[in-house]
C-alpha cells in the first residue's frame, strides 16, 4: 500500500509519522484544518483543507487512497458534550472508508487508556478511546492499532512549565518511555510488511522509569537551561479540576499514568517492526 491519507498530521505525534512516511516514499495525502501550517511542514505532500466534522471533506481527501493513518486526540479543553474526532469523527471516517473501499486503517491509541475500569477508575475520554478501538476492529477493514507507552516528548512539550518539570502525585509503576522518532519508524515498517492481516502493536521504549525518575534523567542531560521538578499533590489537582477543564484533564491522565501497572509487552512489535534505538538520555541531549 503506497497511497495513505493521514488525518492528524500536524500534531505532536502526527508530525514525525508523516515525515517518516514521506521520507520512505509513500504517496501521502493530508486532511488538515490549517493548510498554511501543513504546507510549511510538509511541502512534498498533497494537502486538502477540511474538517473531520464534514463528510464531504473526508470523502474528497479519501478519494483514490488505499489506507488511512489516524493520529487523533481529545483536546484538554473539550467537554464531553462536544464533537470529538475520536468519537463522532471516527464514525464518519469509517463510514466513508467502507464506501470508498479503503484497505487498511492504522490508528494511534494508547496503553494508559487500558486503566479504564481498574480501581474504580472511570473517565469519559477513556471510554471514547475504547469505543474508537472497538469501532475500527468491527469495521470489517484490516487494521493496525498502536498502543504506545508514554512518549519522551511529553516531558518537554507537556510537563515542562517554564523552568520546571511539573509532576503530579506519586508514580507507582515504571513506564517504558518511547521516542516519537522510533515509533514513526515502526509505523512505516508496518505499512511495508502488512497486507490483509490485522495487528495490535504495543509500542514501548528500551528503558522503564517512574515519572520522577524520568524527569531527573531528562534534567540531568538537557543542557539548554537549568530545570527542576515540582510535584503537585493529587488532591490539589482534583480541586483545581472542579474549576478548569484543563486541570480536570490533567488530574485524570496523571492518576491513570501513576497507577497503570504497565509491563513490557512490545517484543512482538520489536520483532516485526524493529527495536527502538533512542534512550531518554539521548533524547534529552538532542533537544
Amino acid at each position: 500500500m503506497k497511497k495513505i491519507l493521514i488525518i492528524g498530521s500536524t500534531g505532536l505525534l502526527g508530525k514525525p509519522v508523516t515525515k517518516a512516511l514521506i521520507e520512505a516514499n509513500f504517496d501521502i495525502t493530508l486532511l488538515v484544518r490549517d493548510k498554511t501550517l501543513a504546507e510549511k511542514l510538509f511541502p512534498k505532500a498533497r494537502i486538502i483543507k477540511g474538517d473531520v466534522q464534514n463528510r464531504a471533506d473526508i470523502e474528497a481527501a479519501m478519494q483514490g487512497q488505499e489506507a488511512l493513518f489516524l493520529s487523533l486526540s481529545v483536546k484538554q479543553t473539550e467537554k464531553e458534550s462536544d464533537f470529538h474526532t475520536e468519537g463522532e469523527g471516527i464514525d464518519l471516517i469509517i463510514d466513508v472508508a467502507k464506501q470508498l473501499k479503503i484497505k487498511r486503517i492504522a490508528y494511534l491509541s494508547s496503553l494508559v487508556h487500558l486503566y479504564q475500569g481498574m480501581n474504580g477508575f472511570d473517565w469519559w475520554i477513556f471510554r471514547i478511546k475504547q469505543e474508537a478501538v472497538r469501532k475500527i476492529k468491527e469495521s470489517g477493514i484490516a487494521y493496525t492499532i498502536f498502543y504506545p507507552s508514554t512518549f519522551m516528548e511529553s516531558i518537554f512539550y507537556q510537563s515542562k512549565q517554564g523552568s520546571m518539570i511539573a509532576l503530579g502525585g506519586k508514580s507507582e509503576y515504571p513506564l517504558y518511555y518511547i521516542a516519537s522518532e522510533d515509533y514513526a519508524r515502526q509505523v512505516v515498517n508496518s505499512f511495508k510488511i502488512l497486507t490483509h492481516e490485522s495487528r495490535d502493536y504495543v509500542v514501548q521504549g528500551l528503558e522503564a522509569f517512574k515519572q520522577d525518575e524520568a524527569a531527573k534523567i531528562f534534567i540531568q542531560f538537557y543542557k539548554k537551561e537549568k530545570l527542576r521538578t515540582m510535584t503537585a499533590p493529587m488532591f490539589i489537582m482534583k480541586l483545581m479540576g472542579l474549576f478548569s477543564q484543563k486541570f480536570d484533564y490533567g488530574y485524570h491522565i496523571v492518576e491513570a499514568l501513576n497507577k497503570y501497572p504497565e509491563k513490557f509487552e512490545a517484543q512482538k512489535t520489536w520483532d516485526e517492526l524493529g527495536k527502538p534505538s533512542i534512550t531518554l538520555k539521548e533524547f534529552a541531549k538532542k533537544l
